[in-house]
């Protein structure tokens, strides 16, 4: 017994203590009102850019496209606040983490406390099923185990003994122990958890920073370009009202001020098709993100792995045999053990096992005991071993529970027909010294024993004995949490996108090595780094990290971290609390959502919501549909936005001064930026684009070929609006209606040749082309029905010229169509 366990605090010493330190609850969080926030949302160089076009739009009384551009800000401002909130509830679920209360000896006597008022160097009594209220360290212990998955990503219960340090936020599943406490508050496991939650702040996303400075970089340019039309026209002799009024159409017509709404369509049907494959999307630009990611770093117990335990391997006889769905069998078929050495090694298992199983009165699963006896008993009904049978026909008489020091557990049973027999189950070092009668058992064991332990299994060694001789050894078995069967598959797909996965977890280096070979992500001779050696990675080598082993969550947040610098994209991939800094920290965080706590869920961006790596493959394909959409609808946006800036520049080398009207400008924009835009919103996939790596993070929305696209396109859309316009002989007005079809028939044709391929003809994937058959109408009707022909000063054109027009329109549709499947991307 250490001797600190004779002393205990007197109440007046622990009240003094907690009025020093404070409560034992993690650190406040400064929480911003909701006015604030709002602000912060409005002050967005996007959401300026939108209050802007909507201010023009009222100044020139185009009150539906004002009214559509006000609720976009609404609805993106909304979000951002929404997301700010979700922060909140993240410390608010930290707190539940927290014991209610705790058992501790105050005055020499045992009392309940608000485990708020444990203090340091109160000694707690723990049972199992308590959770540990405090970072605390063990005075006495017997048969202890706890289970510190959720805060340190360890993924089996750890036994502990006097001296051992236990985590604030574990909980014991076996045995008793008094502990005292060492640290609490903002200073424990979970304080400190809670610290780096609230300093990881709320990273942009690629798509948000990409589209930051689209925007800026777009209201220069339009506005300086709307400033030489006004100029010229006013050099010219125009009134300046009427210019102020072609300048501020201009503004509107070039400006994409669709962009948003197409942005929260395109992430609201992402959302809507993730749904459908069990991702449950928390906030909407998560949606793009995972399409940019470069790098998946990911936990093991729960997203790689089942998360559960599992016999997965035994050895009898001098045989390796491994379990599986289909039943047990010889690693090497050429070889079997005796029939009745696997079944003595099963039976002393069941024996020596206090795990129980079967049905419960609803038909579910109900078990008790041990998560590892609990294993091993699932590896007998496996073998179709009559686990109940085997327990009656050899009856328990006494036994001997596992002990810390002595590392096993043995029981004695009493058969009728066989007589006595005696089982001792444990660590193979334990085990094994117990096997005196043959030295060639236990010659044969050990290199067994190391082989299984490298394999990333925790083994088992089983000895019996019968009436009272010698201990012979029955066998071993191996336990382990084993990869889930689809995440190799997972990996592979992955990687053949371009996205290398990293493994994070708080487990040991061997069995974090091992289960990171076996499904692809380190190959044979990758050596894990454990945490502690973090610091010594030169940085250099730091972005070429394949498994992080035994990782504190400082440390995960490091990886993180490091990994960003060193230019990555960083999805997170976790289930503890333990994750929660760095999801928070990553550019996307991934809770799994069976297993995973609330506090991991709190946290994260994205939850499976039934635990499956595969799931992210569906998340990255949504996301690089989202953005292929949004980067097309930009190309169509903007090519036909500075085409109508052009035209009104160069209107006059075709001998029209105004080549078009501020009414024609905005009904051009209404039909193709609004009616056809959002639509791009919508487009399915394209198949070509998970066989391509991930844009590079510092990749602007328009790359060099891009560019290259949208300036052909705009000379392109330029040209034949002008050339309609010179063709046609009559009247200005006919004229400029030749030039208002033109125009507004080339979007609408770039708009068809950006699409993308689909798989079905349904009018649900053919949105795109159902939105432009529409525009195409009214764009007809206003060049032919009369109440438009009014409004928007247009004449009827003659067919011939109307023909010739559309002709030449469809030029940069189709030169850009060919352009596109020529050379994807």
């Amino acid at each position: 017994m250490d001797a600190r366990a004779s002393t205990a605090l007197s109440s007046a010493e622990a009240a003094r203590r907690l009025r020093t330190v404070g409560p034992n609850v993690p650190p406040a969080r400064a929480r911003r009102s909701t006015a604030l926030r709002v602000a912060d949302q409005l002050r967005d160089p996007m959401i300026v850019l939108l209050q802007l076009a909507a201010l023009l739009g009222a100044v020139l009384r185009d009150w539906p496209s004002t009214a559509i551009i006000l609720a976009v800000v609404v609805f993106n401002t909304t979000v951002g606040v929404h997301q700010q909130h979700r922060a909140d509830r993240v410390m608010d679920e930290l707190e539940q983490m927290a014991a209610p209360t705790a058992v501790v000896r105050r005055d020499d006597a045992l009392v309940t406390v608000p485990a708020g008022e444990v203090v340091p160097g109160d000694h707690v009594t723990l049972t199992a099923g308590d959770l540990v209220p405090a970072d605390a360290v063990v005075l006495q212990a017997h048969d202890l185990e706890v289970d510190e998955s959720p805060v340190t990503g360890e993924s089996l219960p750890v036994l502990h003994g006097p001296g051992d340090e236990l985590p604030a936020g574990g909980r014991t599943t076996h045995g008793r122990a008094v502990v005292e406490v060492t640290r609490t508050g903002a200073s424990s496991s979970l304080g400190r958890i809670a610290a780096m939650l609230q300093d990881g702040g709320t990273r942009q996303t690629p798509l948000q920073r990409r589209l930051t400075g689209l925007s800026r970089g777009l209201a220069v340019l339009v506005v300086t370009l709307t400033a030489v039309v006004v100029v010229l026209g006013l050099a010219q002799g125009r009134p300046w009202g009427e210019m102020l009024l072609v300048g501020l159409s201009l503004t509107v017509a070039a400006l994409p001020e669709s962009l948003p709404a197409v942005v929260t369509i395109a992430l609201a049907v992402g959302a809507h098709r993730m749904a459908r494959r069990h991702v449950i999307v928390r906030a909407l630009p998560a949606v793009e993100t995972l399409g940019s990611v470069t790098v998946v770093a990911t936990d093991k117990t729960g997203t790689i792995t089942e998360g559960r335990m599992r016999g997965q391997a035994l050895w009898v006889a001098g045989v390796r045999l491994d379990a599986g769905a289909d039943g047990i069998r010889a690693a090497d078929t050429s070889r079997a053990p005796p029939d009745d050495a696997l079944e003595r090694l099963l039976r002393d298992v069941v024996l020596c096992n206090d795990a129980t199983s079967g049905v419960g009165a609803a038909g579910t699963s109900r078990v008790a005991g041990d998560p590892l006896d609990h294993a091993v008993l699932e590896l007998a009904s496996l073998a179709d071993l009559d686990v109940d049978g085997t327990r009656v026909a050899w009856p328990r008489t006494g036994e001997v529970p596992f002990d810390h020091a002595a590392r096993r557990m043995t029981t004695h049973h009493l058969s009728p027909e066989a007589g006595h027999l005696s089982v001792s189950k444990g660590a193979p070092e334990a085990v094994l010294a117990l096997v005196t009668a043959s030295a060639a058992e236990t010659g044969a064991a050990r290199p067994a024993v190391e082989e299984m332990a490298g394999s990333g299994l925790r083994v088992i060694a089983v000895a019996d004995s019968a009436d009272g001789v010698e201990w012979h050894l029955a066998g071993l078995v191996g336990i382990g949490d084993p990869p889930r069967s689809s995440a190799v598959g997972v990996v592979r797909t992955l990687q053949r996108a371009g996205i290398r996965l990293v493994l994070v977890t708080g487990d040991h280096a061997g069995t974090a090595g091992a289960v990171a070979r076996s499904v692809g992500i380190a190959q044979p001779g990758d050596t894990p780094v454990e945490g502690d050696a973090l610091a010594e990675v030169p940085p250099e080598r730091r972005r070429e990290l394949t498994v992080v082993a035994r990782v504190v969550p400082e440390q995960k947040v490091h990886v993180v971290q490091w990994l960003q610098e060193a230019g990555e994209v960083v999805a997170m991939l976790g289930d503890g609390v333990n994750d929660a800094p760095a999801l928070r920290r990553a550019d996307i965080g991934v809770a799994a959502g069976l297993t995973g706590t609330g506090v991991a869920k709190e946290a994260a961006d994205l939850v499976l919501a039934d635990d499956e790596l595969a799931s992210v493959v569906a998340a990255v394909e949504e996301g690089r549909r989202i953005f292929a959409n949004i980067r097309a609808f930009l190309l169509y946006a903007v090519s036909g936005g500075l085409a109508e800036v052009a035209v009104m520049v160069a209107g006059s080398l075709v001998g029209l001064a105004v080549p078009l009207l501020p009414g024609q400008i905005l009904w051009i924009n209404l039909l193709t930026h609004g009616m056809v835009g959002v639509a791009f919103g919508s487009e399915p996939l394209d198949p070509r684009q998970m066989d391509q790596p991930p844009r590079p993070p510092s990749e602007a929305v328009f790359t060099r070929p891009a560019l290259v696209r949208l300036v052909v396109v705009t000379a392109a859309l330029t040209i034949v609006a002008l050339a309609a316009g010179a063709l046609t002989e009559g009247s200005t007005d006919l004229r400029r209606t030749a030039v208002f079809l033109a125009l507004g028939a080339g979007q609408l044709g770039v708009a068809l040749a950006l699409r993308a391929s689909r798989p079905g003809t349904g009018v649900a994937e053919r949105g795109l082309e159902v939105s432009v058959a529409g525009a195409a109408l009214l764009m007809a009707a206003a060049v032919w029905l009369a109440p438009l022909q009014a409004l928007l000063h247009t004449e009827p054109l003659p067919l011939d010229v109307a023909v010739a027009a559309v002709a030449v329109a469809a030029v940069p549709g189709v030169l850009l169509r060919l352009w596109v499947r020529s050379r994807p991307g």
